[in-house]
């Protein structure tokens, strides 16, 4: 006789209280057009997504190729405007080759995975993307995780290891901290260990460095043989998709074993076009990063001055304002919405216990009278803070 079994759905239930008691549980908040929210949550860094120019582009790409890529980008998904998007990036980020991927995410799968494997050691920074954790998982190599930024673990780690091969992975701007990888130490113990080195420039590229072109370009990296970027087109770039930049061997590798790459549909050709327009008139507006750098620094002072913990220097556009309990953290987010303004709340498991947090992100098109109305939310914020 059977014993009698549960109801299958009771775990999920009883899981999803425990969350919305614990002050973790998510929403699915949608916007409308047109919503008149003063936006410091998203990743538009330089209000490309905003741009009438790429918005044009997008629908006219449409219009050529419709509405999708119908395919992988090995039997029909490849257009003509994948390639330009490819050596456009190319380009712009002085890269020996590029591959465009459907997200940021698929390229972090594809790259880790097929630069590393069994018989090989995967040296990743603690503070990585989920993209890369899920990537390390699935890659089937030795992974260790070194604590946050410490080149001296890593070479460690890289000259103990018993495997031939290794990889060294890395965010250049972590995406909730906001602050820079140490690119040019973690390249030179690489370079003595014989290894890869991976940097995820996600929350760089558009932002860092001359023009911004990332912070391996910013490093003198940018055509080294060595390094690897991934990057994705949906934050500076105001679009959708991901792209793989590196030597001409691992570009091949990835479209002949990327199983991220080989196994999913191609990028939809207005969202190509849509980059691609990004990435040109980022090229002919340099000044465009730099903005975004100001009002970063702008916020970060904001927070620093009325009290709130110091968030740092900000190296690209990414201001955090740790709160400590995901309750307070709610309830800041919701302070600010009530002043007209729409911050990130991030919570574990997205960060550490204890460090419930709202993520600002700047944008290049905030004015004045944005950062006023801004100042006055979390000067709530703060009030809150003290009384919590």
């Amino acid at each position: 006789m059977h014993p009698t079994r549960s109801d299958p759905l009771a775990r999920f239930r009883d899981a999803a209280a425990a969350r919305a008691a614990a002050g973790l549980k998510r929403a699915l908040r949608p916007r409308a057009p047109g919503d008149p929210v003063i936006d410091v949550a998203s990743n538009d860094y330089l209000g490309l997504a905003r741009d009438p120019r790429p918005a044009r582009a997008a629908a006219e790409a449409a219009i050529a190729w419709g509405t999708g890529s119908t395919g992988s980008r090995l039997v029909t998904g490849s257009t003509t405007l994948h390639a330009e998007l490819e050596e456009a990036l190319r380009r712009f980020a002085g890269a020996p080759a590029a591959l465009v991927f459907s997200s940021g995410y698929l390229a972090n799968l594809a790259a880790v995975t097929v630069l590393s494997g069994r018989g090989t050691l995967v040296v990743s920074d603690e503070g990585n993307h989920a993209s890369i954790v899920d990537a390390c998982r699935l890659s089937r190599a030795r992974v260790v995780v070194t604590p946050h930024k410490d080149v001296t673990a890593v070479e460690k780690a890289l000259a103990d290891r018993d495997e031939e091969h290794a990889l060294v992975v890395t965010d250049s701007v972590f995406s909730v901290d906001g602050d820079l990888a140490p690119i040019a130490a973690l390249h030179a113990a690489a370079v003595r260990q014989s290894a890869l080195l991976l940097v995820d420039e996600a929350h760089a590229m558009g932002v860092v460095g001359e023009g911004g072109r990332g912070a391996v370009h910013a490093a003198g990296l940018a055509g080294d043989p060595r390094v690897v970027r991934t990057l994705t087109l949906s934050k500076s770039f105001g679009s959708q998709g991901g792209a793989v930049l590196g030597p001409p061997e691992v570009i091949e590798a990835l479209v002949d074993t990327g199983r991220p790459f080989i196994f999913d549909t191609g990028l939809a050709p207005a969202c190509a076009a849509a980059a691609l327009t990004a990435v040109r008139i980022v090229e002919g507006a340099p000044e465009l990063p730099g903005r975004a750098r100001s009002i970063a620094r702008e916020l970060g002072a904001m927070v620093t001055g009325l009290g709130l913990p110091d968030p740092g220097l900000p190296a690209g556009a990414v201001v955090p304002v740790v709160l400590g309990r995901p309750q307070v953290a709610l309830r800041a987010v919701a302070i600010c919405a009530d002043h007209g303004v729409r911050a990130g709340c991030f919570r574990p498991p997205s960060v550490p216990e204890g460090r419930s947090c709202l993520r600002l992100t700047a944008r290049a098109d905030l004015g004045c009278d944005d950062l006023a109305v801004i100042k006055r939310a979390l000067t709530a914020v703060s009030e809150l803070k003290v009384n919590a």
